[in-house]
């Protein structure tokens, strides 16, 4: 592996630890990380109050590559959306089961410190959280 797939996947792997940290601050129960089946990978999944939540989360280091959110196309979505089917369809009550896609945008800056975490516990929502730190 190339220093630069290395450092890139260092990265994704703190993003997803601070993602991870900062549900559980939020009353998410994390079940999974990296979760893969044949239609991809679901980086956390999680359940809240009876509810399962499929969150992506992206990590983005610098101005550079543009804003963490701006890396969810139509695409990505509908492989989240495959994703999540594929896992409830493994549960013995999927029929009733509520469940949501959501995003974790991690914004760091260019020496690596955290600027922001923004929670979107539904695409189709409003974030939960953005906190910057100074």
């Amino acid at each position: 592996m190339n220093h630069m797939a290395h450092e890139r996947m260092r990265l994704g792997q703190r993003g997803e630890l601070l993602a991870a940290e900062t549900l559980a601050r939020h009353g998410f129960m994390v079940i999974a990380r990296n979760w893969r089946c044949p239609a991809g990978e679901a980086d956390l999944i999680a359940e809240r109050g009876g509810e399962w939540y499929f969150f992506e989360v992206r990590t983005r280091r610098g101005a550079a590559h543009g804003l963490p959110e701006e890396s969810l196309t139509p695409v990505k979505r509908a492989r989240m959306e495959a994703v999540a089917r594929h896992y409830l369809s493994d549960q013995s009550n999927a029929a009733e089961l509520s469940w949501h896609l959501g995003f974790v945008a991690v914004a760091l800056d260019a020496a690596g410190r955290l600027l922001r975490i923004t929670l979107y516990p539904d695409l189709a929502g409003e974030p939960l959280l953005d906190s910057r730190q100074p």
